[in-house]
């Protein structure tokens, strides 16, 4: 019988960090970490009290790019024969509500709405059909990206600074389970205009593909994340500006942008 579908938060609450199942207007609280169990206790939080965390402490983040057959056309670009994987440091992350500063030398930062794996189960030459089994559930993720740093770094075959900067991987604001990760509405809006409108049908490489491809080399662990591709529509993020990545079945993770203090 498969689990019903469950929004899982992390989340701080007084003067301690919890994780919890979303339950209408409050949390049941986990004993532990959702990798070592969903079945909730007894002690239950208001919803309205606790200061949603990024579900996740300082996670391995891997990303894939390319990853949209309408990004792909968009940025001209070639379709890939194999996922275009790179990967963020964990200082990168933030979570709901943190600010997205954009650094001293940035010249063109831009917003990439996307669809992120959250890893459940360890697993290494995990099988394509049996990939999501090693999943526990989905967030929301920006890429964030500066644009000029970006292409100089491509130009020369390689990817890091352009995406690594500080504050640059916004997650939130839950791990959604028991979604069908092949038919997910995934949408950007910048000051309440929507940037992008894409669904995850589009994707080249599936989710269970992805997992099983990347794990044929690394050895996945419980709490890694996956960043699969951005749809098209991306787009530059300014000071004052408040960007909001929405897909269905997670929520909206809402991220507003300020310029780093000289």
């Amino acid at each position: 019988m498969k689990a019903a579908p469950l929004q899982i938060a992390r989340y701080r609450y007084r003067d301690s960090v919890h994780y919890g199942i979303v339950d209408g207007a409050r949390l049941l609280r986990l004993p532990a970490t959702p990798f070592e169990g969903l079945a909730p206790g007894d002690q239950v939080d208001p919803l309205s009290e606790v200061h949603l965390l990024c579900p996740l402490p300082a996670p391995r983040v891997f990303a894939v790019g390319m990853n949209y057959r309408g990004h792909i056309a968009e940025a001209g670009a070639k379709v890939p024969a194999m996922p275009q994987l790179f990967m963020m440091p964990s200082t990168a992350v933030i979570g709901p509500d943190e600010a997205i500063v954009r650094p001293r030398e940035s010249q063109l930062v831009h917003h990439e709405a996307e669809l992120a794996i959250v890893v459940g189960r360890a697993g290494r030459r995990i099988p394509e059909a049996s990939a999501l089994e090693h999943v526990l559930g989905y967030t929301c993720a920006n890429d964030v990206s500066e644009r000029v740093i970006q292409n100089q770094e491509m130009a020369y075959g390689c990817l890091l600074i352009g995406k690594a900067f500080d504050t640059f991987c916004p997650l939130g604001p839950v791990i959604a389970t028991g979604l069908d990760p092949a038919h997910l509405r995934v949408r950007s809006a910048v000051n309440g205009i929507v940037r992008q409108d894409g669904n995850t049908s589009d994707l080249l490489f599936s989710v269970a593909f992805i997992v099983s491809y990347l794990s044929q080399a690394v050895t996945l662990l419980p709490g890694d994340v996956i960043l699969t591709g951005t749809p098209s529509g991306v787009g530059p993020l300014l000071a004052g500006d408040v960007c909001e990545i929405t897909i269905e079945g997670i929520g909206t993770l809402r991220n507003p942008v300020v310029d780093e203090a000289a």
